[in-house]
C-alpha cells in the first residue's frame, strides 16, 4: 500500500508496506548475480525495494554523487562498498579517503584503487584530485566531451569527522600568506560541483551540517541514502521528505530520497572476499 502527503510545493511518496522487501539481500540469492552483472556501466545497484523492484542510481542523466548518512550499524559502509564495487567492475578508478583505516578494507590491493589513510596523504590526494578535475575539463574542452576517459571514483568514509580533521590539519600547517580555507576541502568542494562532467563520481558517507564544505554541497547529492537517522537529520538532508518515514532497525534497510520520493530499500550486502571479487573481474569478463 502506498502513501501520499501534500504540502506546500511537493508530493512526498513513499510505500509503506515494508513487507514486500527482501529481508537480507545477498550476493548468492537467486538471479541476484545475474541481475548485477546485466547493469549498464552508467547505473548501480543500491538494493530492491517493494516487490523486488531495483532501486538504482544513474551516474550521467541522475546523480553523479550519492550522500550516505546513517546512525552506527545503520549501513553506511555497506552502501558505499556496494556502489564502488560495481564502478570498479566497470573499469572505474577509485580513491578511497578512510581517516577511520579500516572502513573498506576489502579494497586494499586492488588494482586501480588508491587507499588513503592518514590525514596528511588524505589532504595529498584530494589537491590531486583537483588537478586531474582540471586536467578533465581542459581534455573535455579539447575533445568536445571525457568519455574516453575511466570514471574516478572518490569515496570518503566518515566524511564529517574526515573534514574536521583537514581543516585543523591545514591550520597547524599553513603558512603565511596561505589561503585561509584548507586546499583540501576547497578541492572536495570543486569536485561536487564540477565532477559531472568529469566523469568524477564522490561516494560520501556521514553528515553535512558539521563539515566545512559550502553551503551549496547538500545541492550536489541527487540520490541520499539514510538509515536509522535521527528527523534532524531528515530535515537537514532530505528536507522535502516531510513528514519523514519511520527507520528500521532492520540490517541493510535504508531509504533512498531522490527527488520528492523516498525509496524503501534492502541494500545489497557483499562480503569481503565478495567485494575484492566483483571489483577485481571486469564486466568483460565473465563472472
Amino acid at each position: 500500500m502506498q502513501r501520499r502527503h501534500q504540502s506546500q510545493s511537493h508530493t512526498m511518496l513513499w510505500n509503506k508496506n515494508k513487507s514486500t522487501l527482501p529481508e537480507l539481500l545477498r550476493l548468492t540469492d537467486s538471479g541476484l548475480r545475474e541481475q548485477l552483472a546485466a547493469m549498464p556501466a552508467s547505473r548501480a545497484l543500491i538494493g530492491l525495494g517493494a516487490g523486488g523492484q531495483p532501486v538504482t542510481v544513474d551516474w550521467d542523466a541522475g546523480s553523479p554523487h550519492v550522500l550516505v548518512c546513517s546512525a552506527t550499524g545503520g549501513g553506511t559502509s555497506t552502501t558505499l562498498r556496494t556502489l564502488a564495487v560495481q564502478l570498479l567492475h566497470h573499469g572505474a578508478h577509485t580513491v578511497v579517503l578512510d581517516s577511520k583505516r579500516i572502513s573498506q578494507t576489502w579494497a586494499v590491493g586492488i588494482d586501480k584503487v588508491t587507499y588513503c589513510r592518514d590525514i596528511e596523504i588524505i589532504h595529498e590526494a584530494l589537491v590531486g584530485l583537483q588537478a586531474e578535475l582540471q586536467r578533465r575539463i581542459a581534455h573535455s574542452d579539447q575533445c568536445g566531451d571525457c568519455d574516453d576517459l575511466p570514471r574516478l571514483t572518490v569515496l570518503l568514509e566518515v566524511a564529517h569527522h574526515t573534514l574536521r580533521q583537514l581543516a585543523r590539519y591545514w591550520d597547524k600547517t599553513c603558512e603565511p600568506g596561505d589561503p585561509k580555507v584548507s586546499p583540501a576541502v576547497d578541492a572536495l568542494n570543486e569536485l561536487l560541483f564540477a565532477g559531472r562532467a568529469a566523469r568524477i563520481h564522490v561516494l560520501f558517507g556521514g553528515h553535512l551540517d558539521t563539515t566545512p564544505l559550502g553551503v551549496f554541497a547538500r545541492e550536489q547529492f541527487s540520490t541520499v541514502v539514510l538509515g536509522r537517522v535521527t528527523p534532524r537529520s531528515w530535515s537537514r538532508l532530505a528536507p522535502q521528505i516531510n513528514p519523514a518515514p519511520k527507520s528500521s532497525n532492520r540490517p541493510g534497510r535504508v531509504h533512498v530520497v531522490q527527488g520528492a520520493t523516498a525509496h524503501p530499500t534492502q541494500v545489497l550486502l557483499m562480503t569481503d572476499t565478495e567485494a575484492a571479487d566483483w571489483a577485481a573481474a571486469t564486466a568483460a569478463e565473465k563472472v
